[in-house]
């Protein structure tokens, strides 16, 4: 498996594989996984990721009314300080030309996650940004579940 260095805030270095192998081995929980690609796949507007991922996160236990206003999750109080500090994380590795909100998002997440779990959170956002541009750029279409209206 490939391997991949991140710096560590003491100066070390932290090692890891693709984003599912490093956000198992950091101890993040699935749901918090799918909070990530969900978000990440807002922003990068990404159907069909989106709707992979929900199914995910359902399965995963979310609920449906966290995650109808996860593109809003800073105007709730439905997230915990954790889960806040790993979607701003992820929302600025999503969109690095911001490097104010990128500096502020790293502090914010240096304050409720280890060393490890910002590690596979940036990892977890930069596997799932891979994967929404080639299934933006390749038009991947969002099947239809039998059963449901076609709208």
């Amino acid at each position: 498996m490939a391997r991949w260095i991140l710096a560590r805030r003491d100066g070390g270095v932290r090692k890891g594989g693709c984003g599912k192998a490093v956000a198992v081995e950091a101890g993040l929980d699935r749901s918090l996984v799918e909070l990530i690609n969900l978000r990440v796949s807002q922003v990068n507007g990404c159907a069909y990721c989106l709707n992979v991922h929900t199914r995910a996160a359902l399965r995963a236990g979310e609920t449906t009314q966290r995650l109808g206003v996860l593109a809003a999750w800073r105007d709730t109080e439905l997230f915990t300080e954790r889960e806040r500090a790993a979607l701003a994380l992820a929302e600025a590795t999503t969109e690095p030309a911001n490097a104010v909100a990128q500096e502020s998002a790293y502090e914010a997440a240096r304050q409720a996650l280890n060393d490890d779990e910002i590690s596979a959170v940036i990892w977890v956002a930069i596997t799932i940004n891979a994967f929404n541009r080639v299934s933006v750029l390749s038009k991947h279409r969002v099947p239809l579940i039998p059963g449901s209206p076609r709208g």
